[in-house]
């Protein structure tokens, strides 16, 4: 693959590790159907829309799509067996009475592996479907475009276990030369439309660049989002790329730049130096503290701007949680049992490995990052009062956060931000296809759509951990303390795949991998396998 070499420090401090293909995924062996017909019965129904919950419901699935939603009575009363859709030849019935359903989940910011992380193809899809992530929008295509595509149409097709997929290029992939010009980045963005991608992810250039491609872009039709990265963004801040037609942003940065009222670049300390990724995520932690404070008129003045101009927010703030709690996140309990061998030394600390800035984090980098999560999700929680788009996405893979698991930490942070439950689900869901132009299709159970749906045996409203893999612990009635909730069922496009066994799989694969190799997990500074 060829990069534009005008980005090549960017890319290869955010994404080095994905350069390199991963393997494909193998054709599936899971999941059951799609059927001819398919009647859910009995379900309690959070249809993604913002709509309190209703049931029991009945719902009829014919082949990919919700023909019926029925409902068959009250909650604790057995329903009248003719009020309900009945099952018709080579139909198929899944009880789940008592169990709720939502719309597959949506994940905005899913890179599919790392050679340097060994994370393959199915090790991913099988956490994400897991967990019931049926979408995912694969922001750069670092495996390179046709590599993404294939596994696009396969997807599409079911021949392979994979949520659909969404591949965005990054921009300059491909480039035989450094794109310098306006006519160069036009020409770049048409040969992008023709080769099939679905949009392009930006990390920023000169604003010649960026404002012909956005434009190019935009009348192709596609849709864009941008990581503002820190070498281009004091002269191209959320604002102008937000003019000039991105439809998303991902992460924060370049949103508190266009918030400085007192400077115009952020204030680096004498000795600082980008390729240090501490320096990096520490300077990063004090940005926030930089820009106009919440609700001040410039504050107001932009939030405004964004929103009259549809502007979509996917923070992604699990990716950086780390920052302000490192101990909880090396800690989390999945890490054990889920994590490949070679995924946990990425994360170790490092002065190559993107996101392992883990030089010597202190107490004080922690007690910034609060802060700076405090002011970011104040504007987020914000923005989506006001009526904005705000969008769930992961960018797994990367400082301690593990596919599938890190998206259900996703969603917990936004109910930290002040989403009340059913503002997260519908994050998570309908604003994610909204965001993609694809929300006639997916992102809410109703009918006419198409059947991505998570069933679950517990309610995620009451805790949204109860969707991680693991489980929520809970204390019964018989003073036994037991494990609840975890996907059941994900089904898309009408195949019905146990969530479980494919969080089993993958523990197979993190077994096999430890015999092999006779790693043991270790926390940083204490390597038993270095003995």
């Amino acid at each position: 693959m060829k990069i534009n070499l005008l980005l090549l420090p960017v890319l290869c401090l955010a994404f080095h590790s994905i350069f390199a293909q991963v393997k494909h995924a193998p054709d599936r062996a899971e999941g059951d159907g799609p059927y001819p017909q398919l009647i859910i019965r009995g379900v309690t129904l959070i249809d993604g829309t913002g709509s309190p919950p209703l049931g029991p419901v009945d719902i009829v699935i014919e082949q990919n799509r919700i023909k019926e939603i029925k409902v068959i009575g009250y909650p604790g009363v057995t329903p009248e067996e003719d009020r309900r859709p009945k099952l018709k030849d080579g139909g198929h019935e899944l009880d789940a009475s008592g169990m709720y359903v939502l719309p597959g989940f949506i994940d905005m910011h899913g890179h599919i592996g790392g050679q340097s992380q060994g994370a393959d193809a199915e090790y991913v899809y099988k956490l994400w479907m897991a967990h019931g992530i049926t979408t995912i929008r694969e922001p750069g295509s670092f495996n390179g475009l046709d590599w993404t595509l294939e596994e696009k149409e396969k997807s599409a097709q079911n021949t392979i276990t994979a949520p659909r997929i969404f591949a965005y290029t990054g921009f300059g992939m491909g480039s035989e030369e450094t794109i310098a010009d306006a006519a160069g980045a036009r020409a770049w963005v048409q040969k992008n439309v023709k080769n099939g991608a679905d949009g392009i992810k930006f990390f920023g250039a000169s604003p010649e660049v960026m404002a012909a491609a956005l434009d190019e872009n935009k009348k192709a039709g596609l849709r864009s989002t941008c990581h503002h990265a820190q070498l281009d963004v004091a002269r191209w801040n959320v604002l102008n790329s937000a003019r000039s037609g991105l439809t998303s942003m991902e992460h924060w940065y370049g949103l508190p730049e266009a918030l400085f009222e007192n400077q115009t670049i952020q204030n680096y300390p004498p000795d600082y130096n980008y390729q240090d990724e501490q320096d990096r995520f520490s300077e990063a932690g004090r940005l926030w503290q930089q820009a106009a404070p919440p609700y001040s008129p410039h504050w107001n003045k932009v939030m405004d701007e964004l929103l009259a101009l549809d502007f979509t927010l996917d923070p992604t703030f699990n990716i950086y949680e780390a920052s302000r709690d490192l101990h909880r996140a090396r800690r989390a309990e999945w890490h054990e049992t889920y994590t490949m061998p070679k995924l946990w030394m990425f994360y170790q600390p490092s002065k190559v490995s993107h996101g392992s800035y883990w030089h010597y984090w202190g107490t004080e980098e922690e007690v910034d990052w609060r802060e700076n999560y405090r002011l970011w999700m104040q504007f987020v929680n914000a923005y989506k009062n006001r009526g904005g788009r705000v969008t769930v996405g992961s960018d797994s893979g990367f400082i301690f956060q593990l596919y599938g698991f890190a998206y259900i930490r996703e969603l917990e942070l936004l109910r930290e931000a002040g989403f009340n439950p059913l503002e997260v689900i519908r994050s998570a869901t309908l604003y994610g296809a909204e965001a993609l132009g694809m929300d006639k299709e997916i992102g809410s159970v109703e009918v006419g759509k198409l059947a991505d749906l998570i069933v679950i045996d517990a309610n995620p409203l009451k805790n949204l951990k109860c969707l991680y893999g693991t489980g929520a612990i809970k204390l019964n009635d018989e003073n036994i303390v037991e494990r609840v909730g975890g996907v059941k069922y994900t089904i898309k496009d009408g195949i019905v795949f146990d969530a479980k066994q494919l969080l089993s799989d993958v523990k197979d694969m993190v077994d096999k991998e430890k015999e092999e190799t006779g790693f043991i997990l270790y926390q940083p500074g204490m390597n038993p396998n270095s003995k």
